[in-house]
């Protein structure tokens, strides 16, 4: 990654939700290697990140499921989805900016445009699970009207992890 990242701006930056191969492979990559490198997870959490996009890939329907994938010079450098469990809840999954690109806006225009194609979509609900110590991801959640429903704290990744449940009636 080019070391003058925080000098680009969000018109460098293209979003698309036009699935490619690759895709979700690079989602999957990204999220093993970061989450290992800021939080010292191991294997088993690149494995539930891409047993839950096999999911997403194999039940995917354009109808209720999205997955962005922010890019610059054809490189992944951030994602979200939405998962449509049913016809009325949803569920936020796979959101990341990498290291270098954060603090552009790129987390917040990817949150909100996911927001806003649950509430196309008719969901009711918007469900998501996190762990305690992303701040900045959850001040986004909590801003939005997010409510923690849930906590439960165990042993997870190589790690002992506070999960949290948020939840957004629409």
């Amino acid at each position: 990654m080019p070391t003058n990242a925080k000098q680009r701006t969000l018109k460098d930056i293209s979003v698309r939700y036009n699935l490619q191969p690759g895709d979700m492979g690079n989602v999957v990559y990204l999220h093993a290697i970061i989450y290992a490198e800021e939080y010292g997870f191991d294997h088993t959490f690149e494995g539930y990140v891409a047993s839950g996009l096999a999911e997403f890939a194999q039940s995917f329907n354009s109808n209720k499921d999205r997955l962005w994938v922010a890019e610059i010079k054809g490189k992944i450098i951030g994602s979200i989805a939405v998962f449509g469990r049913s016809e009325s809840e949803a569920q936020l999954r796979w959101f990341l900016v990498i290291p270098n690109f954060r603090g552009l806006g790129l987390g917040k225009l990817l949150f909100e445009e996911s927001i806003l194609f649950c509430k196309k979509c008719g969901f009711k609900n918007v469900f998501l699970w996190t762990f305690r110590g992303l701040d900045a991801a959850n001040y986004l959640y909590k801003s939005a009207g997010f409510e923690k429903t849930e906590e439960i704290t165990h042993e997870i990744w190589g790690q002992t992890l506070t999960e949290e449940r948020y939840e957004l009636r629409l």
